[in-house]
């Protein structure tokens, strides 16, 4: 763990280009068709992200249905392949062959909708997978609860899971948030690790993402506060150990809540998060192209703020910088950021702002070789990097509170 970091992002920029083998120069345009075909291959071969647990073979038969860049075309191609599995888990007279099925086709129709429902297709594709998941997760011990709280005038859809019931109660839990393109799903997917070790957890989308009642914004971090109440309302959760996780720009929502909340969490994990530079119109420019992304980040992210047009995002987003709202500098609940030198999404300038700010000790896992989420395709991947950096220092940090 390093307390401090840092680091000239010129520096780490020019090091990123040479380590991830692209041009210092952002791309000037988005991958054709053949080309996210042949990379989406390349990273289910080796289970990077964003194909985490997806069959090889299915991605093949998956891609072979595909010949454009329209979005309806790539959530059939997906789709076509996860309703074989539906079929087949439907039919299965084994619980746990109907629920290995159910889950591959989880994963196929998320695929589908990725990196967000930008078409009516693509849409059918999210709902289909949120569906698909909730029949994977019909058997789980300890269960799953889908939770709705009432959220000006709509409601928050979140899912909750407590370790056994042999589990002395109250229980510590994270408050888990997804990024611009994971889902609930996917981190209570993640999660699940943590409930043999005594650790339950709350798992919601960002706003804008999945089935967030409201839109990304500067203050649409009220959604969490509300989460917040109604944790504190569940006799069964220890609402002075909660943990806030945040990836990518659910790390963005964590960071802030570290400032805003500090006083109702006992701390937050932050990986690769936004803070002021990414959302900085010079940045954003070069980042929308980026190769370490599989393709189309900036039409998910104008889904995300409900815009419509690169000039009034670039115009929007400096708004949304925790240097600019005033709250970098400000007492804050414990902090661990981790992140990668390399990230072409998160520049590192970020994670040194967060690190280097306010007068509270701050511990960070930086992976100097690390892209986005501090992550490398072998030696650490996303299960890797949340097994060993991110639940021990959650367990090490609820204890501490004990």
């Amino acid at each position: 763990m390093r307390s401090r970091l840092s680091l000239s992002l010129a520096a780490a920029a020019g090091i990123a280009s040479l380590a991830l083998g692209m041009p210092a120069l952002a791309q000037s345009a988005d991958r054709t068709i053949e080309e996210i075909k042949t990379e989406t291959l390349a990273r289910a071969q080796t289970g990077a992200y964003p194909t985490l647990g997806i069959d090889p073979a299915d991605a093949r038969d998956a891609v072979e249905l595909i010949k454009t860049r329209d979005p309806d075309e790539w959530a059939a191609g997906w789709s076509a392949i996860a309703d074989r599995y539906m079929a087949k888990a439907k039919a299965a007279s084994d619980p746990k062959e109907a629920d290995k099925n159910y889950l591959r086709a989880w994963r196929l129709y998320y695929f589908g909708q990725w990196p967000a429902p930008t078409s009516p297709g693509k849409l059918a594709a999210y709902k289909k997978a949120v569906d698909a998941y909730l029949l994977h997760a019909k058997n789980f011990d300890p269960p799953l609860e889908v939770v709705r709280i009432p959220f000006e005038g709509s409601e928050i859809v979140g899912y909750l899971r407590l370790p056994a019931a042999s589990v002395a109660r109250p229980v510590p839990l994270v408050l888990a948030i997804s990024g611009l393109d994971s889902r609930k799903e996917t981190i209570a997917e993640t999660y699940a690790a943590g409930l043999a070790q005594g650790l339950g957890f709350f798992a919601v989308d960002s706003p804008g993402t999945g089935e967030a009642p409201l839109k990304a914004s500067e203050t649409a971090d009220r959604m969490y506060s509300r989460v917040l109440d109604y944790l504190a309302t569940r006799p069964e959760i220890d609402k002075s150990r909660i943990i806030v996780h945040g990836q990518s720009f659910g790390a963005y929502w964590a960071a802030k809540l570290a400032h805003t909340e500090h006083a109702r969490i006992a701390g937050a994990v932050v990986q690769s998060p936004p803070v002021h530079h990414t959302f900085q119109a010079d940045f954003y420019r070069g980042r929308m192209y980026t190769r370490e992304y599989l393709f189309d980040l900036l039409p998910a992210s104008l889904f995300v703020y409900g815009l419509t047009s690169t000039d009034e995002l670039l115009s929007y987003l400096p708004k949304m910088s925790l240097q600019t709202q005033g709250l970098l500098g400000k007492p804050t609940a414990p902090i661990l950021v981790v992140g990668g030198v390399r990230d072409t999404q998160v520049p590192i300038a970020d994670l040194d702002l967060l690190i280097n700010t306010g007068s509270e000790p701050r511990e960070a896992w930086i992976n100097p070789v690390g892209g986005h989420m501090g992550r490398t395709a072998s030696a650490w991947p996303d299960p890797v990097i949340f097994r060993k950096v991110i639940l021990p220092w959650e367990m090490r940090r609820l204890s501490e509170t004990q």
